[in-house]
């Protein structure tokens, strides 16, 4: 008899709490260079909102599972796998397939994770902590003293690319919407916490730093992207791995808008100033450059062992709350990192 897994479906566009169905299914045959995790959670990201809502064109066609990182157990190792052990415990990161009981991936993208970690806290350190790293210390670099803007800082990667400048010394510039999560803000460290709910960010920006900053990492996209690029010195560095404006925008033109929001940039406009943009897809380099999205994992958990990197876990919901998740997670209720355990 074929061995069974569940999984959660995305079915429909729409309301977080009518567009999932849970499914049973056959696992799949497992290659010989992959592993069987046996999942005790999975994590959210800000992706999957915008895939359940349609725009998201990275998503698979429905009926269709989301989901980048698990944390669980190793159930079984393909001939090829050595580094691991049945039973050990381990964070993983997929190309969709996350939400179900069980995922099969590359061993590249397993790592041992401790115990001491809840499922929200070890999830954030694959999807959120890895593209933070990979933003900070592999597309840009950051150096002590360099002034930086993150938005959405209370968000699962803005607080591990707050966490990652602290680390370097930079002076940190973080975007919020509630005075709750300013507070949240000044708790990991941000020197000047900005609710953009009341003041533009980058009318801030120039009153208390007129020459401009170092860096900005943007997850607004549109015209929150041009505008953080407008704020760089010379030699400064913008990175986009998000565009959140879209939920934002209606209509049959909104995604044009959008498009139309990030400005075009001439290479002689980048030269001259000697500006940087850089754009962070972690699919994309879990696909193209496995071996690098290992580097990030193993980084990122090794320093979040050593208390260097400390992953915010913003709570674990049942699996039967998924849609209630998804809806606070779309309507900025929520802090760092948000799961759901089986």
């Amino acid at each position: 008899m074929n061995a069974k897994m569940e999984a959660i479906y995305l079915v429909k566009q729409g309301s977080g709490e009518t567009a999932f169905e849970r499914r049973a299914l056959t696992l799949p045959t497992l290659p010989k260079n992959e592993v069987r995790i046996a999942v005790e959670g999975f994590g959210l990201n800000f992706a999957d909102v915008m895939a359940r809502n349609g725009l998201y064109r990275e998503a698979p066609p429905l009926p269709a599972i989301l989901g980048y990182e698990s944390v669980g157990r190793v159930e079984a190792l393909g001939d090829e796998v050595r580094d691991l052990t049945i039973g050990q415990r381990v964070l993983a990161f997929s190309r969709f397939g996350g939400y179900a009981t069980h995922v099969q991936v590359p061993a590249l993208a397993v790592v041992p994770i401790s115990e001491k970690f809840s499922i929200d806290e070890a999830t954030a350190l694959g999807t959120q902590y890895c593209t933070a790293w990979y933003a900070a210390e592999e597309a840009l670099r950051l150096y002590a003293g360099e002034h930086v803007l993150v938005q959405a800082a209370a968000g699962g990667v803005g607080t591990a690319l707050v966490q990652m400048a602290k680390r370097k010394g930079c002076v940190v510039y973080g975007t919020a919407g509630s005075e709750e999560k300013l507070n949240y803000l000044r708790s990991i460290g941000v020197d000047h916490p900005i609710n953009y709910q009341k003041e533009k960010f980058d009318d801030y920006i120039r009153r208390v730093r007129p020459k401009g900053i170092d860096v900005v990492f943007d997850c607004l996209g549109g015209k929150g992207f041009k505008r953080g690029f407008k704020l760089l010195a010379p030699g400064g560095r913008i990175a986009g791995y998000g565009a959140a404006e879209r939920l934002d925008k209606k209509g049959p033109f909104a995604t044009l808008s959008l498009v139309f929001g990030f400005g075009f940039y001439s290479p002689v406009g980048l030269l001259i100033p000697s500006k940087t943009i850089a754009g962070v897809n972690m699919l994309r380099i879990a696909e193209q450059k496995p071996e690098l999205l290992r580097t990030c994992m193993l980084a990122v958990t090794k320093l979040a062992e050593s208390g260097e990197l400390n992953p915010f876990g913003g709570g674990v919901f049942d699996v039967a709350e998924i849609g209630k998740a998804h809806e606070m997670l779309q309507n900025r209720q929520t802090k760092g990192k948000i799961a759901v355990r089986w």
